[in-house]
Order: C-alpha cells, then structure tokens, then sequence
C-alpha cells in the first residue's frame, strides 16, 4: 500500500508503509535473533550485556556509571578512599601546625640609634610640669607647679603644664617652643621610622603636652593680641641675692612653695615667630585631627602676626631674665624659619612670599656667613630655614618668582653641608673627631645633634629626589658621605670618644651619674627639703639617687675632657633644645636607610603648583 501526499516541488510524495516501521519494532526484531550465533564469539561482559541483555545470573557490576563516563569500580573505589584519606590528613596535619607552639624567627635586635630614641624621649617625660598623666612613666616625678600663674602681675592665671627647661624649674617658650618645632619636624618627615620604633605616640604625646601648654600662654582664640608670657619662674641671682628662686634653691619641683614670677612681653617678634612655627608644625603633626589642628593653625597665625606687627627681640636691653640665659640675637631668621612653617600649614603663598623676601635673608645673614654660619641652634635658625625651603624647591620647584631665592638657599644649604665635612677646615674638630661647631665654648653637644638631623635629612632629600650627592667647588660628594659625618657625631655621643663615655644617661655601661638636675639629684624619700636644705644633695659627691633616663648632658670641652661634677653644670645639665636635636638626629638615622623621608604629608595644605610665568619684557621701542 503506498500513499500519496503533496509534493511541494510539484510531484506526488509518495511513503512507504512497508518501510514506517517504528524504532520500537525494530528494537523488537533485535530479540528475534539468533543469540546462539552471537555468543560463539568471544565477547566480553559488556559486551554481551548490550547485545544479549540482562543474563538470568545476577551478578555483582565491576564497573560505575558516572552519568558522562563509566569507570571501573575497584578504580572507582581507589580514587575516592584516596581523596577520603587525602583529606583527613590534611585535616590532621594542618590542626597539629595550628596547635603546636611555633618557633618564630625573632626580629634583628633593633640598632643603637633606635635603642637611644626611646631613651632619649623618656627625658622629656621627665620635665613634664603640672599635673602628669597616669603613664608618664617616670617614677621618680610627680604633680607640681600647679599654681603656676597665681600671680597679680599677670593677667595669664592658668599657667600649669609646659616642660622645665633644664636642671632647674624655669619655663623658657623660646627655647621650649624651639624643642617642639625641631620635635615636630622629625615626625613629619620621619613618623615611619617612629612607628618602626613603637614611639609614634609617645612623640606625639610629647609635642601636645608642649603644644596645649603654649595655647595657654596667649590669648589663642582672638585674631589679635598685644602680648604673651615669656617665662615663668626666675632663675637671676645677681648681686648675691638670697631671695628664694629656681636657682638659688636646690628642690624637687614637687616640693616649691616659693613665689613663681610671670614675665609678658609686649615686642617680641623672635619668640612670637618661633611660638608660631611651633604650632605650625604641630598642625601638621596633628592633621588628622582636624579640630585640633585648626586650633593651633589659628593660634600660630595670631602669634606671627604679633611678631611681624610688634617688632623688637624679646630680650632687648639685655636686664630680663632670659637675656642671662636664652638671649636671642636677632628675630630675622624667626621670619623666615616661622614664615615657612606658616606657608607649609596653611599654603597660604603669602607666609611664602615674606620667607623668600631678599631683604630677609640679608638681615638674617643669609649672605655674608660668619663664625657660627651653619650652626642651627635655639637662638639661630637660618640654618634649618634653608633646609627646609630648600625641599620645596627640590620636590615642588614652584618656579618664578620664588625660584631666585630658593635656589640660592639652596646653594647656601650646599655650602653648610661642605663645611660638616672633615676635609673642610670651617670647624675644627677635636682629637676624638667631635666638631666644634661652638668653636670650643662649652655645651657643644646640642649643637652637633641638630647639625647631625640636618646633614642626614639633607641626604634623604636628595635621595628621594634621585640625586646621588652634591658639589663642594669642582668635587662631587655621595649622599652617603653626610650620613657618615652624622653617625660618626651620634655616635662620638653614644660612646665611641676617648672617654668612652655616653654622653646620654641610661645608654650603655659608662655614663654620667652625677647630672646638674635638681628631680634627680634629690630622693624621694616622703621628706620635704626647704630651699637650702636640698643643697646638701646638689653638693654631694654621692651619684644620683634617681635616673634622668635618656638625658643628653652638655657635654665635653675641646680636649675631650668631661668632668662628672653636679655643681659643673656646663658639662652635666641637659636641656629641653639639645635633647630634641639628639631625638631628631637618632630617629633620623635608626632602622633602614632605605624608609627615607614621608616626601608628601608636609605639603598637605599646599596648593599645587603652577609656576608663574615671568613678566614679558617691556615693548621694544625704536
């Protein structure tokens, strides 16, 4: 039977009933054949179980469908017990490495430098004045000085807290605030190698316990004011004078109960200047607490405000008590040091252009050099002005009209760096190799730490710069050789000298224990010593009972020689300016070499740069 449908190319369609059978018969004819033949072949069991179907004889299956693949059991099993196995030892063997105690490799002992930085803050803990916090650490101190500013001359009544200058219980702000610009300054450039050190905080505690202290010092919420405190306390005892003061008695600060005098001062742009490049630089410090650090911005544009609009230098005259002790010698160079820190706190460009005014320079001696050109000290800081300006041409080049001045103190940071050089001849030095950047006077040390911070400093500039040294005349010098000349100072004070004497107590085996300092030359012992009755313990010549741990004494004369004599105090009183030079100097070189400076967080405020083109010439007229 055939059947017909429509072709749609025109023809008849024609389908095969004979041939429609459907698969399922087919599938039925397969039954039909002759298994007898197809067994005699060998076959295997697979095999025979497509073509001959299910045998009457149950057997157990020797292989797995695994849906995609059919795989032998015995493999099958294998394969799974082994992963089973796998797994439980991995298990085993990672919870006996959690839980049994590991060997660690220790850390490299950290370096001397490191070493000496945490000694050498724990001296500003120390001199903390006022009520202390609880973890100051020092077990020998305690609250004092808290009625500081109970005096009717002054109009300043909340004068506790700030640090003691030295030995005695006097609070200088000008050589204190230069303490805490030099302290600020290293955490800026260098708070990697603090944090390495675990004293991050702690320096920065140190600088806010100096920073609030200033803010009580002026009136810091007014955009104006007409004077500020100096000083508190008086240590003069001119004409043999017996009257009870903090260098006439010899007592724990703990223990004062005579009179503190306030001094004001009405014209004094170098103290002013350098109160506000203070806590300018603390502002940085502090930048990423915002409400903070705008408070002390305020309180630093107040102050130089002050400096810039009532001129005089606040020891003029030379009768007052700091013109004895801290005498400053000119307020030009505050211009342009507190100039620059106003610039790098707030990017406002005018602080920028008062700092590179020619006539500045010329006032502060930029150009004519001197016996002590070079030597940054808390009276003289021309010297780190031109460092620091110098990095803004280096990393910023803010190009006319700035360029001509920056470059040249730039030239005259070049030269500075020269004359720390042994081949040079600008500083003896002494047989031991300390340089004599006082010239032989007393004290030298607070002066060769802040010129160790600087050369160091200078090298990383050029470092991160990628220049490989500097010119000297025709000679070119690596980077490498300033950091030499600034370890071979530190370490001169660490105890490689004749003497083998560390100059900063508590550091090594051989160091000064008769220290010119009144807290701890006299013990806590719950008795209260008068005001002479403590000279017994300035005279003694037993050691001191309690340690000034990290104290940097003031160090040797010219031939080496010290003398570890309380009453000398030329050799044995540290100061709050030469031990932050000596923490600047250590932090600068401690850890790896290759941390080098923080190159950005100091020109946080400033704006970029786009350099100003310079004025096109006049017409040209025929």
């Amino acid at each position: 039977m055939s059947m017909y449908g429509r072709d749609p190319w025109g023809g008849p369609l024609e389908i095969n009933t004979a041939d429609s059978a459907t698969d399922d018969d087919r599938s039925r004819n397969l039954q039909d054949l002759d298994r007898a033949a197809l067994s005699s072949r060998p076959l295997d069991e697979t095999q025979q179980s497509w073509l001959l179907g299910p045998s009457g004889e149950k057997k157990k299956k020797k292989y797995v469908d695994l849906g995609c693949i059919i795989v032998s059991r015995k493999i099958f099993v294998w394969t799974v017990g082994t992963l089973l196995v796998s797994a439980f030892l991995a298990g085993f063997i990672t919870l006996i490495v959690k839980t049994v105690p590991r060997h660690r490799h220790a850390r490299p002992p950290p370096d001397n430098y490191t070493l000496a930085l945490r000694k050498s803050l724990m001296f500003f803990n120390a001199q903390r004045s006022g009520k202390l916090p609880k973890h100051n650490n020092v077990s020998w101190r305690g609250n004092s000085c808290l009625k500081d500013g109970n005096d009717p001359s002054t109009t300043f009544k909340d004068l506790a807290g700030g640090f003691y200058d030295a030995g005695d219980a006097i609070k200088f702000n000008f050589p204190a605030s230069f303490a805490m610009t030099m302290l600020s300054w290293s955490v800026i450039e260098y708070s990697a190698k603090y944090e390495a050190s675990g004293e991050l905080s702690h320096v920065k505690e140190i600088i806010k316990w100096g920073s609030d202290y200033f803010l009580k010092t002026f009136n810091h919420s007014a955009d104006s004011i007409d004077k500020l405190v100096a000083q508190v306390g008086v240590g003069s005892t001119a004409g043999g004078s017996t009257t009870p003061n903090d260098h006439y008695c010899w007592m724990r600060p703990e223990d004062i109960d005579y009179q503190r005098p306030v001094s004001e001062c009405h014209s004094c742009s170098d103290l002013a200047a350098e109160m506000a490049a203070a806590l300018a630089a603390s502002s940085i410090v502090f930048k990423d607490n915002k409400a903070y650090s705008q408070k002390l911005v305020h309180g630093a544009k107040t102050l130089f405000r002050f400096s810039r609009e009532q001129r005089g230098r606040y020891t003029a005259g030379g009768s007052t008590d700091a013109a004895t002790f801290y005498n400053s010698t000119s307020y030009w160079d505050e211009f342009i040091w507190g100039g620059a820190w106003m610039y790098y706190a707030t990017g406002n460009s005018s602080y920028l252009q008062l700092a590179t005014t020619p006539g500045l320079a010329k006032h502060a001696g930029a150009f004519w050099g001197g016996p002590d050109y070079g030597v940054l000290s808390w009276d003289n800081k021309l010297a780190g002005a031109q460092v620091l300006l110098s990095r803004l041409r280096l990393f910023l080049s803010p190009g006319y009209p700035y360029e001509e001045i920056l470059r040249t103190f730039h030239n005259q940071t070049s030269i500075i760096m020269c004359s720390y050089l042994p081949v040079f001849t600008t500083f003896n030095r002494t047989k031991g190799g300390l340089i004599q950047l006082n010239h032989g006077r007393p004290q030298p040390l607070q002066y060769v730490v802040n010129a160790a911070f600087l050369a160091t400093l200078y090298s990383d500039y050029l470092d991160a710069a990628d220049t490989p040294g500097w010119y000297c005349g025709p000679n070119f010098y690596s980077t490498d050789v300033l950091r030499e000349f600034a370890k071979t100072q530190i370490d001169y004070i660490l105890g490689k000298n004749p003497r083998k004497m560390s100059y900063v107590v508590g550091f090594g085996n051989h160091y000064p224990k008769h220290v010119h300092h009144r807290g701890a030359s006299i013990p806590k012992n719950k008795i209260k010593y008068s005001c002479k009755g403590g000279w017994k313990w300035r005279d003694t010549s037993k050691a001191n009972p309690n340690t000034i741990d990290g104290a940097m004494v003031a160090g040797p004369d010219k031939h080496d020689g010290f003398r570890d004599v309380r009453s000398n105090y030329n050799y044995t009183e540290p100061t709050l300016a030469g031990n932050a030079g000596l923490v600047a100097a250590l932090v600068a070189l401690s850890g790896e070499k290759s941390v080098g400076i923080d190159k950005n967080t100091i020109f946080s405020a400033v704006p970029p740069m786009f350099p100003t083109p310079p004025p096109p010439p006049a017409p040209w007229k025929p």
